[in-house]
């Protein structure tokens, strides 16, 4: 697993990673922190929990694909 790098930053606040992603902190209430991402259309940003989804999706759907692939195979 990769390391995390742990940031103070107050609303209106950013920081950058890489060349094009920014990532600013809109508001804090509370314990809820609002942020916005910058990012170009070609990278994808989704909440962490939609993100599993979808990779269960996907690992579900290859398995399906493997599983019609070898039925046909031996028919």
């Amino acid at each position: 697993m990769n390391n995390m790098l742990a940031l103070s930053r107050k609303a209106n606040e950013s920081i950058i990673i890489g060349n094009d992603i920014e990532v600013t902190i809109l508001e804090v209430k509370g314990e809820q922190v609002k942020i916005g991402i910058k990012a170009p259309k070609s990278i994808p940003v989704y909440r962490e929990e939609v993100y599993q989804q979808i990779k269960e999706s996907n690992k579900e759907a290859a398995s399906d694909a493997v599983t019609a692939n070898l039925k046909n195979l031996f028919k």
